[in-house]
């Protein structure tokens, strides 16, 4: 009898000491942080939120800067500020180092190369020059002859990061948190919303097994409710260079994280530059619009009205 008393006493332990664990930020939920990050040696600028420190450092054009959604636990952050972060509630603050291995790795001598000069554009054959060689990113150091060498590291390779943050809220609803996910990963200002729809789905069913053996699966199809994210489609997300190579990984991971079943991207057409209508495609094949000889274009184009008539 008494071990399993002390049974349920250790059971009840574990579980009051997992509630405790449990206390604060946990994986899973939406943040809302501001943070600045900077290489600890000589406190190079590496990535900011705040607006403030964008213009004192000059690169205030180069974005919007403005507190960001994160998933915890999902890799958004270095793991050693997901750490730090974890357990912690909002309103509080951290400053925490990344090492350079866990950041943009050590530094390595032999990724500092020598290739032929004729591989480099000659507008960017000068020191600094950031260039591309065999889908490689590197940085012109110099360049005599017809030799150049470049370092392939990346540009903060051997830096320690230290970020400084604070956690502003939490982010709640499928929309915030849809909305804050994308601003995060795609850097856009985007029109969304979602809504519930009836959609129609066809599976399979299977027959039962007590069912006569020649029985044929069946399809059915049902209705069901989805909800869905409308992303209204602009020139700046189709060009995006992120949402073209991984649009699919995106979405996978909205859903994934959020309630939205589905997302559809919606693309508004509201008739500008379309007035020449019909009138303007006949102008152009076969002079002004309003004095078009019917036959005399079809014949230009190699059209039988007949056969058009019989199709007709």
């Amino acid at each position: 009898m008494s071990d399993e008393s002390d049974e349920v006493e250790e059971t009840e332990t574990v579980e009051e000491d997992a509630a405790e664990e449990a206390e604060g930020l946990q994986d899973g939920e939406f943040v809302r942080i501001a943070y600045t990050a900077r290489t600890t040696e000589d406190g190079q600028l590496v990535d900011t939120t705040d607006e403030e420190v964008a213009e004192e450092e000059g690169v205030a054009d180069q974005g919007e800067f403005e507190p960001r959604t994160i998933v915890l636990g999902e890799g958004h952050l270095f793991p050693a500020v997901e750490d730090d972060i974890r357990g912690k509630e909002v309103g509080g603050t951290g400053s925490v180092v990344v090492t350079a291995e866990e950041a943009f790795g050590a530094y390595d001598e032999e990724d500092v190369q020598t290739v032929s000069a004729d591989k480099i554009d000659e507008d960017d054959r000068y020191p600094g020059a950031r260039i591309q060689i065999d889908g490689e990113q590197g940085v012109l150091e110099t360049i005599i002859g017809g030799r150049a060498r470049v370092d392939f590291n990346h540009p903060l390779a051997g830096e320690d990061i230290e970020y400084e943050y604070e956690l502003l809220d939490t982010v709640e609803g499928d929309l915030e948190q849809a909305r804050g996910l994308l601003d995060m990963m795609l850097d856009l200002d985007l029109e969304m919303w979602v809504e519930t729809d009836d959609v129609e789905e066809t599976r399979v069913e299977e027959p039962d097994d007590d069912e006569d053996e020649d029985a044929e699966p069946e399809t059915v199809t049902e209705t069901v409710e989805k909800r869905t994210l409308y992303i209204e489609s602009t020139p700046q997300l189709s060009m995006n260079q992120q949402w073209m190579m991984q649009k699919q990984q995106i979405a996978q991971q909205l859903i994934e994280l959020t309630d939205i079943d589905r997302i559809l991207i919606q693309e508004i057409l509201d008739g500008g530059g379309m007035g020449m209508g019909m009138g303007g495609m006949m102008g152009g094949m076969g002079g002004g619009a309003g004095d078009v000889d019917i036959e005399e274009a079809l014949e230009e184009a190699d059209i039988d009205a007949d056969e058009i008539a019989d199709e007709l």
